[in-house]
């Protein structure tokens, strides 16, 4: 067991500058670009098609659970983890033949979201009417689920890729550039598109673009760690010592690492971007009910937009590696919730064009630092061997919550428009969503506390720093 030291030693700049001419890190970037791309064309980019097609925000945030699939994939990722993918497996390896497969499925799910479209209406389908909101809301969902499992492995690609806690960190910020860029383009830039082509063929352009997720697919390498796993004895998975050790064995390994601070870490990132998930689905929507033009909102959101959240991924993956994990976590607790007081502001104060971009360029620094906080964090936090199940048990404990909440933000919303204007009760939920973000913070202080304070026992980990 490592022992506990008070201040961990951090590499110098020179160090930092040697691991990003590393080509894994360029496959890191369009990696993380491709697992970004499903995920808003799912949630809250496809609120704005739905709201501009007339469905009402209630219904808007119910589709949202389609999004549970990112919560619940660690009830699937032990197969990732210990399967090779059907027929891609044997010829690409394990990690990589997973990616190769999760991205072809959902390219092939956002094209029959494109050809279906999220209207009221029957959908003749092999002579059977079928109401054509429920076919769209099945292939939204396979879409997240096929998504959802590209992040099982590339995240589990990215641990096991690294060197050390410190290209750890170099990784995560990579990955999340990469990923924030694709938010970006499914956030912003579509809606250019589709304020010129439409929404059905921008749908489209975005299942080509997973065409990168692809290109990083071949050109990535199986990590080490993967073909030893894959080649070393251990009980068949469909024996009751391959399950438990494929099912159970993960949750043992990480309660036995981390000791009585597990539930705590587990509780802190059920909570960190809570006010963020629960904000989600109504963004868009709030955007479309203020009058802002679409393709106003993907020209601000495109350019400085762009600008504020590369800051400030750029500036938490330096604290990351300058700090570490934990006090950058706490950092991007009070940042992440903070954020959604402008928009608060920005619905009290009308559709004006200068105040959306300054509420654009606060979202987005603060999302992005917020991000790979938490995502540097989590990757700490896992053990060799069991790589794709502990994080996935913690990407999910990070977004179940909120996934549940979100779906009845729209009810919020409609709620609290009764006897007020609806931009008086979008107002308000904005700083209902910053308002929850406070236990986050203070179970981000506790573990601060534990970091720097007297020395716990044993139990921790020098991974978690």
């Amino acid at each position: 067991m490592s022992q506990v030291v008070a201040k961990p030693k951090h590499p110098g700049w020179r160090q930092v500058l040697i691991n990003l001419r590393q080509p894994k890190v360029l496959v890191m970037l369009l990696l993380g670009f491709s697992s970004g791309i499903p995920i808003y064309l799912v949630g809250n980019t496809l609120g704005f098609w739905m709201r501009e097609n007339g469905i009402e925000l209630s219904t808007i945030g119910f589709l949202s659970w389609v999004g549970l699939a990112y919560s619940l994939k660690f009830l699937w990722a032990p197969l990732v983890d210990k399967l090779d993918a059907p027929l891609l497996g044997r010829w690409l390896g394990r990690r990589r033949g997973w990616m190769l497969l999760s991205q072809l499925v959902a390219a092939a799910g956002l094209i029959g979201m494109a050809l279906v479209q999220p209207v009221e209406g029957q959908l003749m389908l092999a002579g059977f009417a079928l109401d054509q909101l429920v076919v769209f809301g099945i292939l939204a969902l396979i879409v997240a689920f096929s998504s959802s499992t590209q992040d099982i492995v590339i995240d589990a690609w990215r641990i096991e890729s690294a060197d050390s806690n410190e290209q750890q960190g170099l990784l995560t910020s990579t990955s999340t550039l990469g990923y924030r860029g694709a938010l970006l383009v499914t956030d912003s830039l579509i809606l250019i598109f589709a304020a010129s082509m439409g929404w059905s063929l921008s749908y489209q352009v975005m299942a080509l673009l997973l065409g990168v997720g692809v290109v990083a697919t071949l050109l990535a390498r199986e990590p080490v760690a993967t073909v030893m796993a894959a080649t070393t004895p251990h009980p068949a998975l469909f024996t009751p010592q391959g399950l438990f050790d494929a099912v159970i064995g993960p949750f043992l390994a990480f309660f036995r690492q981390h000791g009585s601070w597990a539930l705590l870490m587990l509780l802190t990132i059920s909570l960190y971007r809570l006010p963020d998930f629960v904000m989600g689905p109504m963004a868009n929507p709030f955007y479309a009910d203020l009058g802002i033009a679409k393709e106003t909102v993907g020209a601000v959101r495109g350019s400085v937009g762009l600008i504020a959240t590369i800051v400030g991924i750029a500036v938490a993956g330096l604290c990351a590696v300058r700090f570490g994990f934990v006090p950058t976590l706490l950092a991007g607790a009070v940042l992440g919730p903070g954020s959604n007081l402008a928009f608060a502001y920005l619905a009290l104060h009308g559709a004006d064009a200068g105040v959306f971009t300054a509420a654009m360029v606060i979202d987005n620094f603060c999302n992005g630092f917020a991000g790979v906080a938490l995502v540097g964090y989590m990757s700490s936090l896992t053990s060799v061997g069991y790589t794709a199940t502990q994080y996935a048990l913690l990407s999910s404990f990070y977004a179940l919550l909120g996934k549940v909440f979100k779906g009845f933000s729209g009810v919020a919303v409609e709620h609290l428009e009764t006897g007020r204007t609806l931009l008086q009760a979008y107002s308000l939920f904005f700083v209902g969503t910053a308002v929850i973000g406070i236990p986050a913070l203070l179970l981000c202080i506790r573990l601060v506390t534990r970091k720097y304070g007297p020395a716990d026992g044993g139990t921790g980990s020098q991974r978690a720093t």
